[in-house]
Formats: structure tokens, sequence, C-alpha cells
């Protein structure tokens, strides 16, 4: 992929943040990924989306190294680039503060799967990550979030496409997917389905997650070798 397609997609995705309701002041970042060239481009750390340009976005290879770019890059980068290099599926990351999945996150909650929604985009109980030791904070906080994401996802033998996004403990969601606008998608969900647990929840407090029958029909109707949602 040309390097300014790659901005240009990277870009987009960046400015769809404030029209998806996920964040407020510039608490987000989106990230992509070509692999072919293992080249990836991030968000500049602290820019308004609405002055956002594709020349903006930071240009980096999977040593960590500034290719392109002359701001610098987002201070989640080192969380987003070790994720890229323990997962050569992932083709997006989206990190954002949305208000319901961080109430889970800070509350230390996994999200459960209670309804088909969930079910259409999340595999299952969308996971907790463990905070992150005094140590870890001091040596190199971004790089050992990342760290513990891939541990946790790891623990549970979960791929990151089946289960895309985790909820990290005092910090807020991590989302990935094929793409950037992908990952972003994911984003949306995770918010809506965090938005939606609240509620139901607050409806029927001991409310049992939906049948692993129905689950696995959603998610795989979707998702699976068969899947079927959707036009060819």
């Amino acid at each position: 992929m040309p390097l300014d397609e790659l901005r240009r997609q990277i870009c987009d995705a960046n400015r769809a943040l404030p029209a998806s309701g996920l964040v407020r002041l510039t608490w987000g970042n989106v990230s992509g990924i070509d692999r072919a060239s293992g080249l990836w481009a991030i968000k500049p750390s602290g820019v308004d989306y609405e002055a956002l340009r594709p020349e903006d976005m930071v240009v980096l290879d999977l040593d960590g190294n500034v290719v392109e770019g002359r701001l610098r890059p987002s201070s989640d980068t080192k969380t987003h680039l070790h994720l890229y290099r323990e997962f050569s599926q992932i083709g997006g990351i989206t990190h954002t503060h949305s208000v319901h999945a961080t109430m889970f996150s800070q509350a230390g909650r996994a999200l459960p799967c209670l309804g088909t929604t969930h079910a259409d985009h999340f595999h299952g109980t969308v996971p907790v990550v463990r905070a992150l030791t005094p140590e870890e904070v001091a040596l190199d906080y971004e790089h050992f979030t990342g760290v513990a994401i891939v541990e946790r996802l790891r623990e549970l033998s979960l791929d990151p496409l089946e289960m895309p996004a985790v909820l990290q403990l005092h910090h807020a969601p991590f989302t990935f997917g094929k793409s950037a606008m992908d990952s972003l998608n994911n984003s949306i969900a995770l918010e809506m389905c965090a938005q939606m647990a609240l509620g139901s929840f607050a409806l029927a407090p001991s409310l049992a997650e939906i049948p692993a029958h129905i689950l696995e029909k959603h998610h795989l109707r979707k998702h699976g070798p068969g899947a079927y949602y959707g036009q060819k």
C-alpha cells in the first residue's frame, strides 16, 4: 500500500472518532498497519481531530522507528507497536476512553455476553487485563500496557480477531480489527454493548449470560467459515 493511502486511511479513522461519540477532547487514537511493507501509522499526540490531515499521521516501522512524520506520535504508540508485533492478524487498533466501556475497565469488571448484539461482534465475555506493577509503570508504562494485553489474550487462548476488545484495569478499552476502520467499528460496538449491559443489569441484576448455542449461532453467522451475513 502506498504511504499516502495508509496515511489517508488512518487520518479518516481518527477524524471519525468524535462523530462516533467515543471520545471527548483528544482521548483516543487509531492506528493501522500495511503488513506487506511492515509500516504502520498512528495519530500524532494531542492534536485535535478536526485539525488532522493525512500528512500529520506518523509512520513507523515494526522496530518503533519513525519513518515519516514531523509530529510526535501518540503517547500510546508503544502499546500499539507491541500488539502489531505479537499478533500478525491485527490490521488496526483503536484506543478510546468511551464512557460505558471505561466504567467496566475502571471497575475491573469483565463485560459478559448478555445478548445477540454482543455475540455478533465479540465471541464471549470481553476480558479485563490486569493492572501494571509499579516496576512496569516506572520502566515503560505504554510498552507494558501492550505486554499485559498480549499476556491476557494468550492466557485465555483468545484470537484478537475473535475477541477484538479488552478492558484495561484502571484505564480504558482497546479494540482490534482487520483494518483501522474495522477496529474503530469494534470500539463503537463495544461501547454500545457496555451501555446495554449496564441498563440490562439495572433492570435485572441477576441476569444470566446468553445461552452458548445462541452465542455461537450469532457469532459464526458473521465470522465463521460458513458465515452468511451480508453480501458476497
